[in-house]
Order: C-alpha cells, then sequence, then structure tokens
C-alpha cells in the first residue's frame, strides 16, 4: 500500500520537483498539491494524505497555521516540515502544534524520502542537535510538567531522558542495556502516560517544563 503523501509550497517548480523525486519510489504516491496554507487545509480534507510535507512559510496562510487546522480536523494526521532554515521560530511553533518533525530543503534527496517514509510509520523525524537548538532558543518561560509526569517509572524516565538527547531506540537500548523490543515498549508506555503523539512532542514538553536540565 503506497504513502499518500501532499505537497504544499508556494512555488510551483519546488512542488514539481517533489513529486518527480517521490515518482520514482514504489511505495509513495504524491496525491495532490497545494500552494498556500488555505489550500493545505482543504486538500488535507479531500485527500486524506498520510503524510503532509508543509512549506513553513507561504502567503494567504502559512504552514503554521495550515498544521494547526488540519491537525485539528484530523489528530492522526502526520506533518513533515519543509524549511530552509535551521533555526526557525517557526519550526519551533509547528512541533508545538503537533507537527511530527522537519527537514532543510536543501537536504539529500534520500534523506527527504528516508523522513517520509519514517513519519508515514508513525515515528517522529527531528534532526537531533537541530532541533533541540530551535527548542531551547524559543522555549523562553519553563511552565510545570503535567501531573502524568509523576506517573512515570524510573526506567521510563531513563528513556525520556535519553529520548530529549536525539538517541534513537538503538542507542537508547545500547545505553540501558535493554532490548530494542522493550525499548519501544518503554516508549510506547511514556508516550501514552503523558497522552503524546511522538517523540516531538516529547521533546517539546521535556524543554518546556525544563525537566532535565537540573
Amino acid at each position: 500500500m503506497s504513502i499518500r503523501v501532499l505537497v504544499v509550497d508556494d512555488q510551483a517548480m519546488v512542488r514539481a520537483g517533489f513529486r518527480l523525486l517521490l515518482a520514482d519510489e514504489p511505495d509513495i504516491e504524491v496525491v495532490a498539491e497545494a500552494g498556500d496554507g488555505l489550500e493545505a487545509v482543504t486538500e488535507a480534507a479531500r485527500c486524506d494524505p498520510d503524510v503532509v510535507l508543509m512549506d513553513i512559510r507561504m502567503p494567504e496562510l502559512d504552514g503554521l497555521e495550515a498544521t494547526r487546522r488540519i491537525l485539528a480536523a484530523d489528530p492522526e494526521s502526520r506533518i513533515l516540515i519543509l524549511t530552509t532554515f535551521d533555526l526557525d521560530e517557526y519550526v519551533y511553533r509547528a512541533l508545538e502544534a503537533g507537527a511530527s518533525g522537519f527537514v532543510l530543503k536543501d537536504d539529500p534527496p534520500e534523506q527527504l524520502i528516508a523522513a517520509v517514509r519514517t513519519v508515514a510509520h508513525g515515528d517522529a523525524l527531528l534532526s537531533p542537535a537541530v532541533t533541540r537548538r530551535v527548542i531551547k532558543q524559543f522555549t523562553r518561560v519553563h511552565q510545570a510538567p503535567p501531573q502524568a509526569v509523576e506517573t512515570l517509572t524510573e526506567r521510563e524516565m531513563d528513556v525520556f531522558r535519553l529520548i530529549t538527547r536525539g538517541y534513537s531506540n538503538a542507542e537508547i537500548g545500547r545505553a540501558l542495556f535493554i532490548s530494542d523490543t522493550t525499548v519501544k515498549t518503554h516508549v510506547t508506555r511514556l508516550l501514552q502516560k503523558l497522552d503524546l503523539r511522538d517523540r516531538a512532542q516529547a521533546i517539546v514538553l521535556a524543554h518546556q517544563t525544563g525537566l532535565f536540565e537540573t
């Protein structure tokens, strides 16, 4: 079954480039395009894509507000932010709004394709170093952690801490001397307890609350 993708960018040539790039992949299908945020919201509702490749700066309605509206209508939507900036307040706001990650427009083609697959399969796609810089720069005032944090086990907190450092499941497993399957179980449980969609929201929450800064 193909991964259905909606490409959103205000430049027609950029949209065409992404369509050509993704057309060569047997498991990916570009089902629609949109030239601004308003079109993106409409097309997302019409074609129900698995992944929305969302440009962040567009006329009429920017990618941030489009992300909010798409996720409000369908919380299961997966939004992958496209940006030319690796330090951009809009990127942080989009992650905060529920986007599943971001990629830079000048990333290698194979990296973009891998990002689409990663997000489609329900995981978050983040460049850990860039994401930490973005979140730290734009999270100014810490808020109190949700009470649900107190329900996390010691091992779940260990996993949570390593997630915020950008560790993959394999790296977490090696650091804690546990299997990949056990890591996945801990990740799933902590996300459920905290009512979070994915790792992206977990990282945002940790930085918003200063959970691991002491």
